[in-house]
């Protein structure tokens, strides 16, 4: 059986994070789905999906560290092309991913007990995201 449905989210600018594990956690019920996988997407080529302890101190860290790794800069051939601020964005989204697979089991996600899904914004302006989650199973 494969079951799908999509949550939408409201960013606010770069690192602007989100705590979606509820949500998926809600889709996969609804589902009926004892066993199988969650697939989570975001539509879209600047933001990201992917685990973590969701604290604040990690809130503040991960896009930090994104931003000494990929810093914004007008240097990169996106910028040069379209000059729209967000080249450094595009690359961080695509370093990280776009997607996350998780199991399902007894109908739910068999996550860690610090460990839960996020969805990042990686890009400079606000933005309506879409998130697919699909779950295949029995």
């Amino acid at each position: 059986m494969i079951y799908q449905n999509h949550i939408t989210l409201s960013t606010k600018t770069h690192g602007d994070m989100h705590d979606i594990t509820d949500q998926v956690n809600s889709i996969v019920k609804k589902s009926g789905i004892k066993t199988g996988m969650a697939h989570v997407f975001n539509v879209g080529s600047t933001a990201s999906i992917g685990t973590i302890e969701f604290e604040p101190g990690l809130q503040r860290d991960l896009p930090e560290l994104l931003n000494k790794l990929i810093p914004p800069s007008r240097e990169y051939g996106h910028e040069q092309m379209w000059h729209d601020g967000n080249g450094h964005s595009h690359l961080q989204a695509t370093w990280l991913g776009p997607s996350l697979t998780v199991p399902v089991q007894n109908g739910k996600l068999e996550l860690g007990t610090w460990q839960q899904i996020f969805h990042l914004e990686c890009d400079i302006k606000p933005r309506q995201r879409k998130v697919v989650v699909t779950i295949y199973g029995e």
